[in-house]
């Protein structure tokens, strides 16, 4: 007889509160790997900053894990951080977090999921126009972790421990913030 799977975390994070979600989250120091969109592995030691993005640049929220977590692990509890501080409409995310469980769980915040699908889950469904245009803005995102990583120390981070970790990478985000509400006056 085969044994049932244990759930997995996003089926976990389902009924849990957001405290519970991140303090199950993996904040230990450890090794993350990622391919390039050419296939190229490439592997580091630390850990993760996940942000949440408004439009303009400006980060709304973050959440530090290890290295190793998988990104789709940390967009449910991302969505509860950000919905308790802003009022927004569309979570959008590339192919990596392409989840039925991650779609209902933006539905249920009110959001609309612009998930890109993943055509190793099925078939390969596109965006309609209206959405895929809306969809080009989560470049954003991308946008912010690249000015945090080549500006403002995000890529060499010299001190121990996630708390440490988090506070050198949040002086950043401070400041990165406040270039962009300076630009969004002038």
């Amino acid at each position: 007889m085969i044994a049932p799977q244990p759930p997995t975390r996003i089926e976990q994070q389902q009924t849990q509160s957001l405290a519970t979600m991140l303090r199950d989250l993996p904040r230990d120091c450890d090794v993350g790997c990622k391919s390039d969109s050419k296939g190229f592995k490439s592997s580091w030691h630390g850990y993760k900053l996940h942000i949440d993005t408004a439009d303009g640049d400006i980060p709304v929220s973050c959440i530090l894990s290890s290295a190793s977590l998988h990104d789709s692990q940390v967009m449910m509890p991302l969505m509860l951080k950000t919905s308790a501080q802003v009022q927004y409409c569309y979570d959008l995310a590339d192919a990596a977090y392409c989840s039925p469980l991650l779609r209902a769980a933006s539905r249920t915040l009110g959001h609309v999921p612009l998930i890109d699908h993943n055509p190793r889950r099925g078939e390969k469904i596109d965006f309609a126009p209206h959405e895929a245009l809306r969809y080009k803005a989560r470049s954003s995102a991308e946008r912010v972790n690249g000015h945090l990583k080549d500006s403002h120390g995000g890529r060499q981070v010299w001190v121990r421990g996630a708390d440490k970790v988090m506070a050198h990478l949040m002086f950043g985000i401070i400041v990165i913030t406040s270039e962009q509400l300076l630009r969004l006056i002038t």
